[in-house]
């Protein structure tokens, strides 16, 4: 199947304060990510990453290619899985039978309370060293310690590149 498909099927996180009660430091997001229909056998993996001083961003250059070769090291926020995983981008590996099948994928994040964040959210391909497939970006104005308002992710986009999307935690 034609990579060429993954421009037209939706990617969709939704973010959303729920569940157990977050610290002082972060805000839990977790993400329900569906794709209405099947797409490339490629996909295995999600990359997520925040980063600092989202507004002085463009989403639409982020989206061009890996985010590590654009970012330096220190403009990525330290986040959290919910199995204590820290690391400057979290990988969660896609199950595409549940997606294929009308399903939703759940993921939680922690990220740091703070202001003015890019949500960062890249399809990575099977193979070694990893691939980069597309990326979707979104502003996040503010993380609350608190709940936190949805915020429905903007749809892949399609920028399959060579480069190595891996981020060192």
């Amino acid at each position: 199947m034609s990579l060429r498909l993954l421009n037209v099927l939706p990617l969709a996180a939704l973010l959303g304060a729920c569940g157990d009660a977050p610290s002082s430091h972060a805000g839990r997001f977790p993400l329900d990510v569906t794709m209405s229909r099947a797409v490339a056998n490629e996909v295995h993996a999600l990359q997520v990453s925040v980063l600092k001083n989202g507004s002085g961003r463009s989403c639409t250059e982020l989206q061009r290619t890996c985010l590590n070769t654009q970012v330096k090291r220190e403009d990525l926020v330290v986040l959290e899985d919910s199995r204590g995983n820290e690391g400057r981008a979290l990988r969660f590996t896609v199950d595409m039978a549940a997606l294929q099948n009308g399903g939703s994928q759940a993921l939680e994040v922690d990220v740091p309370v703070g202001r003015d964040y890019a949500l960062v959210i890249e399809a990575i391909a099977v193979g070694s060293p990893s691939r980069f497939l597309g990326s979707s970006c979104n502003y996040l104005q503010v993380v609350n310690s608190g709940n936190n308002a949805p915020v429905l992710a903007a749809p892949l986009m399609l920028t399959e590149q060579t480069c190595d999307p891996s981020i060192a935690p």
